[in-house]
């Protein structure tokens, strides 16, 4: 199976558990959404100097889950 570097990168899972970082912070984390924000902000703004579409589509992952529309 390909790697999915937006929707569930190997590099972020925790070792033998089906269990990413983002579910963690998601559990530990009060201002969720804040988080989101910053990392939206992240994304869009490295983009055309880092990895361009994929960095949009990170971005845009995160604004889905701030507004509950998560695949």
């Amino acid at each position: 199976m390909k790697n999915d570097n937006v929707n569930s990168p190997n590099h972020y899972k925790l070792d033998g558990l089906e269990v990413e970082a983002i579910d963690v912070i998601k559990a530990t984390v009060k201002d969720f959404n804040s988080f989101c924000h910053g990392n939206i902000i992240k994304y869009v703004l490295r983009a055309n100097k880092k990895n361009g579409i994929e960095d949009f589509k990170k971005a845009k992952k995160y604004i889905e889950m701030m507004i509950g529309d998560e695949n």
